[in-house]
């Protein structure tokens, strides 16, 4: 992908802007696996692809570590974080019960501009499906489910949730490779079920649509996993099967 001079940016010195600018594209190919888990992350090599010193790539990886989405080596040299597979039905069950109690909290207390809000990201959401554009799906997808957790009024959940929305992005770029990145016909109608419960402020059918919502995606990707020896290696090759689907 062709990135222009960076360090012309506005801001007094430009490095700020190099940084955020450096940090931006990539964690977006890490979370849509263009960059794939385990990958070598070299200072000079990304220096030279975004035009910039080391500083800016060294910090914006630094941040990236901060999010658990690059791994720092003793030596010193930075990789791409490896997703914990082992992990997975712990995450499955937090991301569960979190989005159950955040839906659940939006029927109760969500407000007028709340819907308005929740709407719009849903169509969002639903645009970028009729587009097939699945990078663009997973962000949508986030801020639908935000943006239901701003309505539910209790910030701990609320962090809690998106740090694992967040984390669980990768996962759910997984999801969309069992479907051979084919658009899954109910995705966008769960959504609008879930926003007619939360509108009609139906507590107990957001729950239920909440954990339905969530399960049928973590019993796929679980399915996925299972059918498929050496999940590790099986990644790799769904990302390179799958490459020519990712966007930049």
């Amino acid at each position: 992908m062709a990135v222009r001079n960076m360090t012309r940016a506005a801001d007094p010195g430009g490095r700020v802007s190099v940084t955020l600018r450096v940090y931006e594209i990539l964690r977006r190919e890490i979370l849509s696996l263009e960059l794939r888990p385990g990958q070598r992350l070299d200072e000079v090599s990304l220096s030279s692809r975004f035009r910039c010193s080391r500083t800016p790539v060294r910090e914006a990886l630094v941040k990236l570590d901060s999010e658990s989405l690059v791994t720092t080596l003793p030596n010193g040299r930075a990789m791409v974080a490896s997703i914990e597979f082992g992990a997975v039905p712990a995450y499955f069950d937090a991301l569960t019960l979190l989005q159950r109690v955040t839906t659940r909290l939006a029927a109760r207390f969500r407000t007028e501009s709340d819907l308005v809000e929740i709407n719009r990201c849903g169509a969002e959401f639903r645009a970028a499906q009729e587009r097939g554009n699945v990078p663009d799906m997973i962000e949508t997808n986030r801020d639908f489910h935000i943006a239901i957790a701003d309505a539910g009024r209790n910030a701990y959940y609320h962090a809690f949730y998106a740090r694992l929305l967040d984390e669980g992005r990768r996962l759910l770029r997984l999801y969309f490779f069992t479907y051979d990145d084919e658009r899954p016909p109910v995705y966008s109608n769960e959504h609008d079920l879930i926003i007619d419960a939360i509108s009609a402020r139906d507590e107990d059918l957001a729950d239920r649509l909440a954990l339905q919502h969530a399960t049928q995606v973590a019993d796929r990707i679980r399915s996925y996993l299972d059918d498929r020896p050496g999940a590790a290696i099986s990644l790799e090759e769904a990302v390179s099967s799958n490459q020519r689907a990712v966007t930049a």
